[in-house]
């Protein structure tokens, strides 16, 4: 637990649930396994916290997100640093574009053919 990621997000995951994900969710958020936290809830529930934890359980289904499915396989998320790249590259490649549009419009093919036009 020591390496927390604080950006990490709290998320219910349905798909390794066995009722809503909640479960699987905080273990996946604390880093640790869920059967821990199932048994903690279960001894929880048996050692007089029963209301408690049923109504911890119910508020957390409605106000955690499920993880959507990219996240929860694994798919690697572009870091900023890509996503600064692939503007770079399409800001690139637009002023290209702009360049010979622009060389195109100021050359004389253009003119002369904007003359023949206007006939």
């Amino acid at each position: 637990m020591a390496g927390l990621d604080l950006n990490k997000k709290l998320w219910r995951i349905p798909q390794q649930g066995m009722v809503k994900g909640v479960c699987a969710g905080v273990a996946q958020y604390l880093d640790v396994p869920v059967k821990l936290i199932r048994l903690i809830t279960v001894l929880a529930m048996l050692f007089g916290l029963f209301f408690f934890v049923i109504v911890a359980y119910i508020i957390l289904t409605f106000a955690l997100d499920p993880m959507p499915d990219d996240a929860l396989y694994g798919e690697k998320q572009p870091s900023s640093g890509d996503l600064l790249n692939a503007v770079d590259e399409e800001l690139a490649a637009g002023e290209q574009r702009l360049r010979e549009m622009e060389r195109y419009v100021t050359s004389d093919t253009f003119t002369l053919r904007s003359r023949f036009r206007q006939l």
